[in-house]
């Protein structure tokens, strides 16, 4: 007779997730006894660096990522980046030990007594099984909610004690039977629907398109540049966009709207409808009051997200795939050569000796990555910096935290280079917000992950003072981050680390890290502060 452990792993095979990220503690060890060599483990010192690797991963690869907590203080610690993860729409199974069941009613030591609470509301789902023998279709069935649009991480709390146990073979026929299972999640538009919206936009006076993560997500780019193309429709992105969703060199392209009310409404001024696909409407923050909308403006959402739709709080809303409604969409619209720009990315500027500012070290970065790489982003203050000098225009080719939450992008880089580990990954990190995650360097000088880290130094957090100057904080305490030292703490991790003084050589440092892609490196860059504004 089979134990659980086998069973369950048997359902991990089946879904094809053999990739573990974890922190192991006590109640996690009956699960990782005798781990099979088909499996692999990816070890984070500490919870939310273990789930910040497998978001990254999970976004990088196309796939399901599994998580391995230690029981309800693992969560705990794991709960900013669940929370992340959630936002980012990122499928995720997050499994935590638990207390034996013998002694769950006295709460015990390592005990977590709400375990279907605690990681509320992050998660999509949380479960603890009512038998051994559930372990496995629970596994099962966490995998097809974490796919189902929206995708987004679930919970399992799982006895320890449970894996020793015995499963029937019909039990153990029955889960492998439920893991199998293929669910197609496509939502296609009705006929009218499209046709109704088409014709919408052929009447307006100047329609534009706003586009959001799940275009990237749900592989609807060559769709949206299509419709965009053949209806002369200029693109923004959504305001704080977590991926790159059209081509930033194409000549429709217009650039990032600004996160507040008043200020994006401005900005889509002259424009009588907007088609916003694959994004919230909108995110906002901070709070800058005014219209949602300018004055006769309307407002059609395309979402795969049901509560998206219910919550916007302006426009008509049409709850489908968004590839498939854009696709569609196009067919109402002639056929046209597509155009795209130049590549107008130059070469960075060089400055005078000190700190470089901060859109001449980023230019000096783009000059030095090969055309497949994929960005991280998480230096706050430089977003505009940033997709000035990358210019990206390939899909899949960056990731940004949609959360808020600091602590997302040195992990997320060490995920997304083993999820995808035939293309160079380049981290741009705030010298603030790499200590969020800098346990992240240890995972990646241990596995020998290529990562290019390059850490922006201005030690303030930047974006911090933006947000006290809008908000009449000043004087806030905190907000400066002095005497700190990445490239010795780097160095204490077992990360090759160096500092570019100028231009051209952080541009040698960065092309010759990406080339040689011989384990992690990272670059400290002194620049200075140049605070952003809406």
């Amino acid at each position: 007779m089979r134990t659980v452990r086998e069973s369950a792993l048997d359902v991990l095979r089946t879904r094809g997730m053999t990739t573990v990220f974890g922190n192991p503690g006590s109640t996690e060890l009956p699960f990782l006894k005798h781990f099979p060599d088909d499996f692999r483990y990816v070890l984070g010192l500490q919870e939310a660096v273990v789930v910040g690797m497998a978001d990254g991963y999970a976004l990088a690869s196309g796939t399901t990522a599994l998580v391995n907590l230690h029981t309800g203080p693992g969560t705990g610690n794991a709960m900013g980046a669940i929370l992340n993860a959630r936002a980012n729409r990122t499928p995720m199974v997050v499994t935590a030990g638990q207390q034996v069941r013998a002694m769950l009613t006295m709460e015990a030591l390592l005990s977590n007594p709400q375990p279907a609470m605690l990681p509320q509301p992050a998660v999509k789902w949380a479960y603890e099984p009512p038998r051994p023998a559930d372990v496995p279709p629970a596994l099962a069935r966490a995998v097809q909610l974490a796919e189902t649009p929206p995708h987004g991480p679930v919970f399992l709390s799982l006895p320890m004690d449970d894996f020793d146990a015995a499963v029937t073979e019909a039990e153990d026929r029955a889960a492998r039977t439920t893991a199998a299972r293929r669910v197609e999640h496509i939502t296609a538009p009705r006929p009218e629907t499209v046709q109704s919206l088409a014709d919408r936009i052929k009447r307006a006076r100047s329609a534009v398109l706003v586009v959001g993560d799940d275009v990237d997500a749900s592989g609807a780019w060559d769709s949206v540049v299509r419709l965009a193309e053949r209806g002369g429709l200029p693109v923004w992105s959504a305001p704080v966009s977590a991926r790159v969703s059209f081509p930033h060199d194409h000549p429709l392209y217009r650039g990032e709207l600004p996160p507040a009310i008043g200020p994006l409404a401005r900005t889509l001024d002259g424009h009588d409808l907007v088609v916003v696909i694959g994004a919230q409407v909108f995110r906002y923050y901070p709070f800058v009051p005014g219209p949602y909308l300018p004055d006769g403006t309307e407002l059609v959402l395309v979402t795969r997200d049901s509560d998206e739709a219910a919550k916007a709080p302006v426009g008509d809303a049409i709850v489908a795939d968004p590839a498939v409604t854009a696709r569609a969409l196009a067919e109402h619209f002639p056929a046209c050569e597509s155009t795209r720009a130049p590549d107008r990315r130059e070469s960075a500027p060089q400055a005078a000796d000190g700190p470089l500012p901060p859109g001449t070290a980023l230019a000096a970065v783009a000059e030095g990555v090969p055309d497949d790489t994929l960005w991280v982003n998480e230096s706050p203050s430089n977003v505009v910096q940033f997709h000035e000098a990358a210019r990206i225009s390939a899909p899949g080719s960056y990731l940004f935290s949609a959360g808020g939450g600091l602590g997302f992008g040195a992990a997320a880089a060490v995920g997304a280079q083993l999820g995808a580990p035939h293309r160079p990954v380049v981290a741009v990190l705030g010298d603030g917000s790499i200590h969020y995650a800098v346990q992240a360097l240890w995972t990646a000088a241990a596995y020998r992950v290529p990562v290019t880290f390059v850490v922006l130094s201005n030690a303030r957090y930047a974006i911090l003072q933006w947000f006290a100057q809008l908000e009449h904080a000043q004087g806030a305490p905190g907000l400066d981050i002095p005497g700190l030292d990445i490239s010795a703490i780097a160095a204490g991790y077992g990360v090759r680390s160096c500092r570019a003084e100028g231009a051209g050589e952080l541009t040698k440092l960065v092309r010759d890290a990406t080339g040689r892609r011989e384990g992690p490196v990272l670059i400290d860059v002194p620049v200075t502060t140049e605070l952003p504004s809406l």
